[in-house]
């Protein structure tokens, strides 16, 4: 089922730290009047119990900001988060920062879905975008 609505999806890891990711992406899915989703795509383990507390903890960030989390289990991140982002109507992604290598998310994530919005969020909360410019066709 695709969303109607378009969406906003904070893309964050089992780390405390990335309540900055979902606070800025609840910032511009209210701007931009859009629905706001987390997703946190985990590598297939038998052994979750180190990352539960920091799961719990992101669980109740997304909550108070009015949106629903999602985990999936899946050995290629990028691959699975486009996936949802074609199933739910998603017009852009918010991230933490780009690691700088070829074969990192947001690089593979970019070439499955080159026509998703991308804004990255530093440790410092600085946000950076890249939006995607539609050409008009004559």
């Amino acid at each position: 089922m695709v969303r109607k609505k378009p969406c906003v999806l904070a893309c964050v890891t089992s780390q405390f730290e990335c309540d900055r990711i979902i606070k800025t992406a609840e910032h511009i899915a209210n701007e931009e009047e859009c629905e706001l989703r987390v997703l946190s795509v985990l590598q297939p383990t038998s052994d979750y119990s180190e990352i539960g507390g920091e799961i719990e903890y992101l669980y109740k960030v997304a909550r108070e900001s009015g949106a629903d989390m999602t985990v999936l289990f899946h050995d290629n991140a990028p691959y699975a988060c486009a996936d949802f982002v074609n199933k739910n109507n998603v017009q852009r992604i918010v991230t933490g920062m780009h690691d700088g290598g070829n074969e990192s998310f947001l690089v593979m994530f970019n070439r499955f879905t080159p026509m998703v919005s991308i804004t990255m969020v530093a440790k410092d909360n600085t946000a950076y975008s890249m939006d995607v410019c539609k050409a008009a066709v004559r």
